[in-house]
């Protein structure tokens, strides 16, 4: 029994010594990306013939709820790059945490203030977009902030360890 726990102990994680704030912009980031690959698989988006490439018009809905287009699955995919890419750095992951939330939080008021029936309304947005835009905003910042503030003990934490 001891030789499967030194053995487990052996293998090095790959998250071992990076910066919580890098992680959890990883894991945003290939979230943003798996949603936006969804976006285009019928079954996972329900009335997936009335996709359409921007506007209120489409009729697609992700998981039955979440209305999307080509335009806003191409955005989920290129902000899912973008926080691979800043993930790289400290400095980069915070920004893509608390930027992209401060982003998502302008488009909750967008999606607010927005008629949904108009033009105005390209990506397109609903309801359930607006409280999910709300909720990605405020815990992406968050997320940012504070795993931003761990960074300093996790990697003490980490060097007395090795």
């Amino acid at each position: 029994m001891t030789g499967s726990t030194a053995h487990a102990r052996a293998r090095r994680n790959p998250a071992d010594g990076q910066p919580p704030v890098r992680r959890a912009a990883r894991v945003v980031a290939v979230v943003f990306l798996l949603v936006g690959v969804l976006g285009f698989v019928p079954g996972v988006t329900s009335d997936f013939g009335d996709l359409r490439f921007a506007g209120h018009g489409s009729g697609a809905r992700l998981l039955g709820v979440f209305q999307v287009s080509v335009l806003h699955n191409v955005v989920h995919l290129l902000f899912g790059l973008a926080g691979l890419a800043l993930a790289r750095t400290v400095a980069g992951a915070r920004g893509y945490l608390v930027g992209g939330g401060a982003i998502y939080l302008v488009l909750w008021v967008y999606g607010l203030a927005v008629d949904h029936a108009s033009t105005a309304n390209v990506l397109p947005v609903n309801d359930a977009d607006n409280w999910l835009h709300l909720g990605l905003g405020v815990g992406m910042v968050l997320l940012g902030l504070l795993a931003s503030r761990a960074t300093p003990r996790h990697l003490a934490r980490t060097r007395r360890q090795r």
